[in-house]
């Protein structure tokens, strides 16, 4: 398998740089390119759902973006160690109807390795906002 840079152990720099590359691939909304990020073995919770493997990823988020419009997403290194990462997150995105939602949440990241992502865990809560409430644009 291919390395996924940076690899594992991590350091400051690198843990910044993996989050930075995650916010850039998840805001391209393109399922594949973001599921191509993990093994194909991951294991994710993600709210209430429990979604093993990468083909399951990719099929998840065609769903997810195809629901949540307009979508942005800022990610915040939280913590690191050698083979793990904690994030902060919020995104917003707007529904069918024209309601605006900020989501804000927590992952807990575990990396093969290669750099590829095996777990992942996500927390988050979604707020009604208004449009002029936006903070990500």
């Amino acid at each position: 398998m291919d390395k996924r840079h940076p690899i594992p152990p991590f350091t400051l720099e690198t843990a910044t740089q993996k989050v930075q590359a995650a916010e850039d691939a998840w805001n391209t909304k393109d399922p594949v390119k973001v599921s191509l990020a993990y093994t194909p073995d991951t294991e994710w919770r993600n709210r209430d759902k429990f979604i093993q493997g990468r083909e399951d990823v990719r099929a998840f988020l065609e769903n997810k973006w195809s629901k949540e419009l307009d979508y942005t997403l800022k990610k915040e290194l939280w913590s690191y160690t050698d083979h793990r990462i904690a994030v902060r997150f919020e995104y917003e995105w707007r529904n069918e109807e024209g309601q605006w939602f900020r989501a804000y949440g927590n992952e807990l990241w575990e990396f093969d390795e290669n750099g590829y992502m095996q777990k992942r865990f996500a927390s988050i809560n979604d707020a009604p906002i208004s449009e002029d409430e936006r903070r990500l644009k």
